[in-house]
């Protein structure tokens, strides 16, 4: 513990355990693109679930700062030794450093583990603690001598701190579906009114796609069901742990989420998560689990308005067309249903924009102690970054939705 030049106390803590729950969840409602992956009891499940921990590669610290007893920024920070997990691909600039005879590894990293979602990373209640924030992070990574620090997927207020410190930028690209009718030939803007409504607002070639491939999936038998909160029972959390790992095992890669995270979700933040179940001759099948930033039913919308995250997925038996029908048109359906107004689709992804998931930009920040190494990485990501704009702008031209003169 310390005092900075401001009066503020710094804390550095390995566990969230040690962290005042009711204090953390507080600041992180007052954010204004707050998102369930920063809750304390899903930064406690991860620990406890032994999904994100030193053994794994993901040494946990929690950074805070108060004044006068009042927690006025925090962030959940990792040291990692790989970068495994983390959906911002750094793997040239570790070999790079290898080749030159320098450590990498360990590196300091701001962000959800396993969980490429955009959102704020430092939580702060001003602008003025979220600097303070940084500042106290750097300084510590500083004192740490440890390589670099890389802050993923952060929200606007982030990015503006880090290209303040003089942190460097890179972007990616990721796929988010609006539930908004575009604005166009004279039509009223609005929420969809249901799927077909939707549907009525793509072009046609897209249309006759989604129904083809909806209707492939009817015909195979295959029905869907939903649940949420503490309406999925052990069975379909159980069932749904099935489908999800041997997903990954065909990939060759054990789950980076372990059984107990799931059964720490069951019992903490359940009304934070969706099931939707594929059954075929009354027996499940398959399995698809959506997050949300507040539980359907809830009467307040937070400023970012009423967001589903799509994150896993797995099926027992082989469908054509089930894993669109599981992992978007169930959930788009679902969204329209239920008032939400976006649904994220996960990192990449380039077929997502045949069913009207549309690029979004994301952003990341870097800072390297190494200076020599930090201009070469500056200069790639100017390069790097003139290919998204570029990218970005061919994505754009090619809309999902029908023209209507």
């Amino acid at each position: 513990m310390k005092n900075n030049p401001d009066d503020y106390v710094s804390k550095v803590q390995g566990a969230a355990s040690q962290l005042d729950a009711h204090a953390w969840n507080s600041l992180l409602a007052q954010q204004e693109h707050a998102s369930p992956f920063l809750r304390h009891e899903y930064l406690v499940a991860l620990e406890e679930s032994g999904s994100a921990t030193a053994r794994t590669g993901w040494t946990p610290k929690y950074v805070t700062l108060s004044r006068g007893g009042v927690l006025q920024a925090a962030c959940a920070l990792y040291l990692k030794d790989h970068s495994y997990g983390e959906y911002v691909f750094d793997w040239a600039w570790a070999n790079a450093y290898q080749e030159h005879g320098l450590a990498y590894y360990p590196k300091a990293l701001v962000a959800v583990p396993f969980t490429p979602v955009p959102g704020t990373r430092l939580l702060a209640r001003d602008a003025a603690s979220r600097r303070a924030l940084l500042e106290a992070v750097l300084a510590w990574c500083d004192a740490q001598a440890l390589s670099s620090l890389h802050l993923l997927f952060g929200a606007d207020e982030d990015v503006a701190a880090c290209e303040d410190a003089g942190l460097m930028l890179r972007h990616t690209v990721q796929f988010h579906w609006h539930n908004r009718r575009p604005a166009q030939g004279g039509g009223l803007p609005g929420r969809y009114d249901s799927f077909d409504d939707f549907l009525a607002s793509l072009a046609h070639d897209k249309r006759k796609k989604i129904r083809q491939e909806r209707r492939k999936v009817a015909e195979a038998g295959v029905t869907f069901r939903w649940s949420t909160g503490a309406d999925i029972g052990a069975a379909d959390w159980n069932f749904f742990y099935r489908c999800h790992e041997r997903t990954y095992l065909e990939h060759g890669n054990a789950p980076y989420l372990t059984r107990a995270f799931f059964r720490h979700m069951a019992a903490t933040m359940a009304g934070h998560w969706v099931l939707f179940v594929a059954e075929r001759a009354g027996q499940p099948i398959a399995a698809s689990l959506v997050a949300v930033n507040v539980p359907a039913g809830n009467g307040s919308a937070p400023p970012q308005g009423r967001v589903a995250y799509g994150r896993y997925w797995g099926a027992l038996e082989r469908v054509d067309c089930l894993h669109f029908e599981a992992c978007y048109y169930q959930p788009l359906q679902w969204c329209i249903a239920q008032g939400f107004d976006r649904f994220e689709g996960g990192a990449q992804g380039e077929h997502k924009m045949a069913r009207a998931l549309l690029p979004a930009k994301t952003t990341s920040a870097h800072w390297l102690a190494h200076p020599k190494f930090a201009d070469a990485v500056e200069r790639f990501l100017a390069r790097e970054g003139q290919g998204i704009a570029h990218y970005l702008e061919r994505l754009e031209q090619r809309s999902p939705f029908r023209h209507t003169g």
